[in-house]
């Protein structure tokens, strides 16, 4: 349980790491493009091989794609509610609810791995803390110019950050009580969730700030993803 917690926070302490960076200093549009791109490409990869692949490896299909379809309407779902009450805060709030719904099934998967004796996937916590990065520097920075207190933006990531940690520990709590089917259809929410958060706010916010260049940066970013 405490090597849990420890993986479980070393993982979600990027979103903080992020955070804090996007609110360091006024970032300049175009960084702030470049920095979505690299991280738009890692979490295609993280769908690709780290979710989706992995989860038809240890469950079937329908699990997969039940969990696909969850997770991708419970974001739209929510993002429409957070649209209508944060109204000209940018693309903060939507990616800052892409990190929450996709971390939470993420670092349960971290943590169902953990207690099953298959030790830490490298793969995993490295497109984890990869991938939050970006997220975290870009929805704060949309954030703080939409006019959103500093000190309220970190009380948010913290917050986020500490109920992604509590994931991996829950994970490994329900582990011996989970089969392959549910732990794919974990995979398949995180899944869902990402693709639509990716087209719905991420990469197109990417392309709007960075310009010609983000397509590039994106398919370095899905390069850096899959040789970690």
């Amino acid at each position: 349980m405490t090597a849990a917690l420890g993986w479980g926070a070393l993982a979600a302490s990027s979103l903080v790491i992020g955070a804090l960076l996007g609110l360091a200093r006024d970032w300049h549009d175009r960084i702030v493009g470049v920095v979505l791109a690299f991280g738009a490409g890692a979490l295609v990869s993280a769908v690709s091989f780290d979710l989706a692949e992995e989860g038809l490896k240890i469950g079937s299909g329908a699990a997969v794609g039940g969990g696909l379809a969850v997770g991708a309407l419970t974001y739209f779902g929510l993002d429409r509610l957070v649209e209508r009450r944060s109204s000209g805060a940018g693309a903060g709030p939507a990616l800052a609810l892409g990190a929450f719904l996709d971390g939470l099934p993420e670092q349960a998967v971290l943590g169902i791995g953990l207690a099953a004796g298959e030790g830490v996937s490298v793969s995993l916590l490295a497109a984890i803390f990869v991938s939050n990065l970006p997220e975290a520097i870009g929805s704060a920075t949309e954030m703080r110019a939409a006019g959103s207190r500093p000190a309220t933006i970190r009380r948010l990531w913290i917050a986020v950050a500490v109920v992604c940690t509590l994931a991996t520990v829950a994970g490994y709590a329900i582990a011996d009580n989970t089969g392959g089917d549910f732990k794919a259809a974990i995979n398949g929410f995180a899944a869902g969730a990402l693709l639509v958060m990716l087209i719905d706010s991420m990469i197109p916010e990417a392309a709007r700030k960075a310009g010609d260049v983000a397509g590039l940066v994106t398919v370095l970013g899905f390069a850096v993803a899959i040789a970690l």
